[in-house]
């Protein structure tokens, strides 16, 4: 006899409270910060393999410290939710965390029905790149791009595994019918529309780049201005001029989040400016065509100004479209839209497998911060929208 089902308001908050007991599992005691591999995340696979276990799902660990549980279906294909449960220093107890609770709250949602499928929850074990700046470890193992060598290797040995097996975490994608990520929104639009969730119909291309001003340390005080070749100043006009052209440019956002000025004295002349600039859009066109007047607008300043610019480009990652059969039925139970501009794990499997994504509204915006947080009733709507996903996916493959 089947079980009764749990009424989701208590899945959703069952699923909070772990993702807070998880946030305890830190790496410092004055706020959360668990970086891929480190010992906290010891704590969090004990915890979290409880759960999994306590649902009937077979638990392992993969070679690039994935937690990875197994609901049986059956048949050998396989539906994959998952999502990270790495942070940024000084972070909040739902990003990345959530979206596994909500696949563990969807295995006992279903009460012990199987279905025509498997269910793979899997906690990745990086996604956010603050360790060995470099993101999306955990997912990038799945579909076999990446390599694990130096200073990453040993930090997978001190972790009690085997960078030789890397290989044994890539999928079997011939079996796989789906990936599936929940994750709060990170930013302030449900809110704005007042809605609890979206669907997520396609991640924005992002471009990055290192830009250097370099001019000619001198006094400040015995320098005229007219004579002055002012690397940070110049600097500051470009940094104007990236928001002047995102403030213009429908959906652009553009943005230089990191500065470093050398010397770094507050008496002498900056003869050297670092920045960084971080280019999103949905239309990769309209990035790429917003990066190059930017980077002409920052030569033709320097020009002016006296003073030499360069750039290197740190990353260039093209715009990744959902796939449409799952927004469809997605949309069954979620009307709403939208486009992220963060990156996440979803863009990494849809290389692969179907992929697709719900948010979850972010009360006030509020992410990467302490006071990141979720209302019970909005993960309850994502936990009855995972359920009737489930159900479609088994009417098609029954």
């Amino acid at each position: 006899m089947a079980e009764p089902a749990k009424p989701q308001i208590l899945l959703a908050e069952e699923a909070i409270a772990r993702c807070r007991t998880l946030a305890g599992f830190s790496e410092n005691s004055t706020g959360l910060t668990r970086t891929f591999l480190s010992p906290p995340m010891h704590a969090c696979h004990q915890a979290i393999s409880k759960w999994m276990q306590s649902l009937e799902m077979l638990v392992e660990t993969d070679a690039i410290g994935n937690l990875r549980g197994v609901y049986p279906g059956l048949s050998e294909r396989r539906l994959i939710i998952g999502s990270h449960i790495d942070t940024v220093p000084n972070a909040g107890a739902f990003d990345g965390a959530l979206g596994v609770m909500i696949g563990l709250a969807l295995v006992d949602g279903l009460a012990r029905q199987r279905l025509p499928f498997e269910i793979e929850v899997i906690a990745f074990s990086e996604e956010e790149g603050v360790r060995f700046a470099k993101p999306f470890l955990g997912s990038l193992a799945l579909v076999g791009g990446l390599n694990l060598e130096g200073a990453m290797a040993q930090a997978v040995r001190d972790f009690g595994l085997d960078p030789e097996r890397i290989d044994e975490a890539k999928l079997d994608a011939s079996r796989v019918i789906g990936y599936v990520e929940f994750h709060i929104e990170q930013g302030p639009v449900l809110e704005e529309v007042d809605l609890p969730l979206a669907v997520v119909a396609a991640i924005a291309g992002q471009s990055r780049f290192a830009v250097t001003f370099t001019g000619a340390a001198n006094h400040a005080g015995t320098t005229p201005m007219r004579m002055r070749r002012d690397a940070l100043a110049a600097a500051a006009e470009w940094v104007l001029a990236v928001e002047r052209t995102a403030l213009v440019t429908e959906g652009l956002v553009a943005t230089v989040g990191s500065i470093e000025a050398l010397p770094n004295a507050g008496n002498v002349i900056a003869g050297e400016a670092r920045v960084g600039l971080d280019v999103r859009h949905q239309a990769d066109e309209v990035r790429l065509t917003a990066v190059k007047q930017l980077l002409d607008e920052a030569a033709e300043i320097g020009l002016r100004r006296g003073v030499g610019v360069a750039w290197s480009e740190r990353l260039n990652q093209a715009t990744v479209q959902m796939d449409a059969d799952l927004i469809a039925l997605a949309e069954r139970a979620v009307p709403f839209k939208m486009v992220s501009g963060a990156g996440h794990d979803a863009m990494i499997l849809a290389a692969v497998v179907p992929s697709v994504m719900l948010f979850v509204r972010s009360p006030g915006g509020v992410s990467h911060h302490p006071d990141e947080t979720v209302r019970a009733e909005d993960v309850a709507a994502a936990i009855g929208a995972g359920l009737s996903l489930l159900q479609d996916l088994a009417k098609r493959y029954n």
